[in-house]
């Protein structure tokens, strides 16, 4: 089954749509944590809920760095709660 109409459309979870300035957007483009963390230090561990909980919703497999690198940055997020929201 094709889940690409309806995860590039995602409205269903909170997480899946986050407003950004246009910069940060063409900053990150399709770059996954391994490449681009969002500027602000303080919103590291919440963007990487997001990302996880993102990557879970949709089954969405992610390569051994990137595993590597969240799993790093994951360490210092103390109190993150990570909220999975099951796909349609």
């Amino acid at each position: 089954m094709d889940t690409s109409p309806a995860y590039a459309n995602d409205l269903g979870a909170d997480r899946s749509l986050v407003a950004v300035t246009a910069r940060n957007n063409r900053s990150k483009g399709d770059k996954d944590p391994t490449d681009w963390m969002p500027p602000a230090e303080y919103v590291g561990c919440t963007y990487l809920a997001d990302w996880v909980a993102t990557k879970l919703r949709w089954n969405l497999a992610g390569d051994p760095a990137e595993r590597q690198t969240l799993t790093r940055i994951a360490e210092g997020c103390d109190n993150t709660v990570l909220e999975v929201v099951p796909a349609p």
